[in-house]
């Protein structure tokens, strides 16, 4: 008979098991902090043996600010999660997103881990593999080109058109202030609406917002708790989220696309937008209509919310500092007779103009935080520094922008740097990428330019701005989430007198 096993009280059941997590826990941390790859980059302890402060400050909308933070403290190099590092160098751009990496004729793939995309879902052009990229690059750069942005002009004119009527109309000749976060919206919103689908929004038609543009602000901001848990490494959990529909916004968001892009496909013809070329290539490819919405998707926020996001970024810094802002009325206004001969061609040789939005682009950057890469096989080196292979790696966009070493005065608004002030010299220029770098940048980067010189030189021949008490403080305390949370930019617009009037 064998022996009767041995009762295990409830107590020392409990204590085993506590016992087994915390020399766990304790093992995790010894080795991240002493045997781990990237234990000799220095980081907050917290942040070297744990990624639940990242995940925390992401979700408190100032994760990229802390960045900026540790970058005053630690350096260019430092460790923000256990197996990510930031490489806030201005060589680093080149040696992570561009094309060849130690040598090699590759890229450094995305960290899947910062996608918001259910991975069950077809992949959109920001997170396609290299391959997939390539194709579908090649497909929508065709209406991304100068032959397409010249058959355009049309109908981005239109609408800026509009938009100056609606702000004569509302404005009340300078006695009522207009939130101009809501009337970027409106504009670039219309114009993408209808350059990428064929019909506008309405927005400005109606002076009011479409329900899709709060849709896509409450989506990103739910995905900014999709990415915190990516962060973690529960991304397994996101996926079932969005399965089991617990994903309302992004949901509702993704519906809306479907719907534009349908609404798109029965048009039957071909015109100069920028979906065509993947409609082209939809049956070659068996892309169907999550594949084609998913790159919608893309379109309708890259092209809307960052163009409205730096022409209100644009306005909030001009109007606070207006010796700036009469510079540049001073250069559109001698450049310009009346509102015809303001064009997207005529608009390039306002060089002023050109400065005041890359100086924009440095303060309040669209995209302020970071651009995940996974190092490959064999590791890579960044900057002149080595960086081990699985690691996370990516320049942070705000705090590089907002750094004295590469900066002189960079809190300051300061077009003139651009402009060739001796006083600027030794800045480095190339530390500014807002369009990211290499084989993966923005593919609609002359779209936007465009688009913003002519708005804002159209505002600016017919308005002189002032901005409301109630913003003076507009960048103050600002969250930055997927992208900025912004708060209303109220500005006074009193019409100008026109030549000869």
């Amino acid at each position: 008979m064998a022996p009767p096993l041995p009762i295990v009280s409830p107590i020392s059941a409990t204590i085993a098991c506590v016992s087994i997590v915390t020399l766990y826990i304790v093992g995790v941390i010894f080795y991240r902090l002493y045997l781990h790859p990237l234990r000799d980059w220095p980081g907050p302890l917290l942040w070297r043996i744990s990624g639940l402060p990242r995940a925390y400050h992401l979700m408190k909308g100032d994760l990229t600010f802390k960045i900026a933070e540790l970058q005053g403290k630690y350096g260019r190099f430092f460790r923000v999660m256990p197996n990510e590092v930031a490489c806030n160098d201005p060589r680093a751009w080149k040696d992570i997103y561009g094309h060849r990496v130690g040598g090699q004729n590759q890229e450094m793939p995305k960290f899947k881990g910062s996608f918001i995309v259910p991975s069950y879902l077809p992949p959109s052009i920001i997170e396609a593999d290299r391959e997939q990229h390539s194709l579908l690059r090649r497909q929508l750069s065709h209406g991304f080109s100068e032959k397409s942005l010249r058959q355009q002009e049309g109908i981005i004119g239109a609408y800026v058109q509009l938009l100056i009527q609606r702000l004569h109309e509302h404005s009340k000749n300078g006695s009522v202030a207009l939130n101009m976060r809501e009337w970027f919206n409106y504009v670039s919103f219309d114009i993408i609406g209808d350059l990428g689908f064929g019909s506008s929004f309405g927005c400005l038609e109606s002076s009011s917002y479409h329900p899709w543009v709060q849709v896509i602000s409450n989506a990103l901001l739910e995905s900014a708790a999709f990415r915190a848990l990516n962060t973690l490494g529960l991304r397994p959990l996101v996926d079932l989220m969005f399965r089991l529909g617990a994903t309302k916004k992004n949901d509702e968001n993704m519906e809306l696309v479907r719907n534009k892009v349908q609404e798109r496909m029965k048009l039957g013809m071909e015109r100069p937008d920028l979906i065509e070329g993947l409609l082209r290539k939809k049956n070659e490819w068996q892309m169907d209509l999550e594949g084609l919405a998913a790159n919608a998707n893309v379109l309708i926020i890259a092209g809307s919310e960052t163009t409205s996001t730096l022409l209100c970024g644009t306005v909030s810094l001009l109007t606070s500092n207006p010796d700036k802002l009469a510079k540049l009325a001073q250069e559109v206004r001698s450049s310009f007779n009346s509102d015809e001969e303001i064009t997207l061609l005529s608009v390039n040789n306002l060089s002023y103009m050109l400065a005041c939005l890359n100086e924009a682009f440095r303060l309040y950057p669209p995209a302020a935080a970071d651009l995940p890469r996974v190092v490959p096989k064999g590791g890579a080196t960044v900057a002149g520094r080595f960086v081990p292979e699985g690691t996370i790696a990516a320049v942070w966009q705000w705090p590089m922008y907002h750094n004295p070493e590469f900066w002189t005065d960079p809190y300051d608004y300061v077009p003139e740097r651009w402009m060739g002030d001796p006083k600027y010299k030794d800045d480095v220029f190339d530390v500014l990428q807002p369009f990211s770098f290499g084989p993966r940048n923005c593919i609609g980067r002359n779209l936007a330019y465009a688009e913003m010189r002519l708005i804002l030189a159209k505002i600016v021949f017919n308005f002189d701005m002032d901005i409301a008490d109630d913003s003076r403080r507009w960048m103050k305390d600002q969250k930055t989430y997927v992208l900025w949370d912004k708060p209303s930019l109220n500005v006074y617009l009193t019409p100008v007198a026109k030549k000869g009037e």
